[in-house]
């Protein structure tokens, strides 16, 4: 049965289920990183209150996302098993835990860290919510390419947890994920389009075709790899980093052309479009890791 008939009682996994922790997980790494990547050490308490902070955001945006589109993770294979979908909770509560996560988050980092890390935190929490949730993903195909800002915050939040502003380093971070994020969701959407169709969300394979996507994937790969390899050239990171990020996005870059490059036909398992969707994860991984190793050593 559906959540329209019928709506069983929630357990802590449920809630859990509501953050997004996989999604999460990537937002965590990075705003840890850009924290650890600060040239100042940060009190261990401090430090871990303020991931904290970036994880209870972070989930709470997942959280409210997918009280918004409820209806829209109903009809998609992919979400179809969801809490909100599978009629496992009320809307209303996952609208509750949504708002109180948010409030806590921000109220916390304000209060334990400073204002700067906190006043990003609300953006990043409101541009996933209002701007790209609400407002860009039923409407435009590039949903992704603005949207993708909401996922680019964290490198610039922990950042400023630790030093209470803001420099080039991240927000070089900030435009490497910007970048990243199209290439890395059109690579899942061209797989899924099936799914984003029948939803009604106007993914770019969906309104545009797979031949354009596939360019489009290629052309932000290009921008990406220079935010990518930018702080070494540019004196932020040492030999280490420049070493892994033109090794990594390299290999990044050769998928995505494949994925540029290749022609579909009926009964296609798009497996160059998952090992790049697959990939481009573990590179954010990679990159963000070497440069915290860089940085200390």
């Amino acid at each position: 049965m559906t959540s329209a008939t019928l709506t069983l009682p929630a357990d802590w996994r449920d809630f859990l289920a509501l953050t997004k922790p996989r999604v999460m997980s990537l937002v965590v790494f990075t705003g840890l990183c850009g924290m650890l990547a600060a040239p100042v050490t940060i009190d261990p308490v401090l430090g871990f209150t303020a991931i904290l902070c970036i994880a209870l955001g972070a989930g709470a945006a997942g959280a409210l996302n997918q009280w918004y589109e409820s209806d829209i993770d109903l009809v998609m294979k992919r979400t179809a098993g969801r809490p909100l979908p599978a009629g496992r909770m009320e809307r209303q509560s996952a609208l509750h835990f949504g708002v109180g996560l948010a409030a806590f988050s921000v109220i916390l980092m304000g209060l334990a860290l400073n204002l700067v890390a906190a006043a990003i935190l609300t953006a990043s929490i409101l541009f996933y919510v209002f701007i790209y949730t609400i407002w860009l993903k039923r409407r435009t195909p590039q949903n992704i390419v603005i949207g993708g800002a909401a996922g680019a915050f964290p490198p610039l939040i922990g950042w400023a947890a630790a030093t209470g502003d803001v420099a080039t380093l991240p927000i070089l971070l900030f435009a490497l994920i910007f970048l990243w994020t199209p290439p890395h969701f059109w690579a899942l959407a061209l797989f899924m389009k099936t799914d984003y169709a029948a939803a009604g969300v106007p993914m770019l394979p969906v309104v545009a075709g797979e031949r354009t996507t596939r360019v489009q994937i290629g052309l932000y790969t290009l921008p990406m790899a220079a935010a990518a390899i930018a702080p070494w050239p540019l004196g932020l990171a040492g030999e280490l980093y420049g070493i892994v990020a033109v090794v990594t996005t390299a290999v990044f870059g050769a998928m995505a052309l494949q994925v540029a490059l290749r022609t579909t036909s009926a009964g296609d398992t798009m497996r160059p479009e998952k090992r790049l969707f697959a990939y481009s994860i573990l590179y954010l991984f990679i990159l963000f890791g070497a440069l915290v190793v860089d940085h200390w050593i």
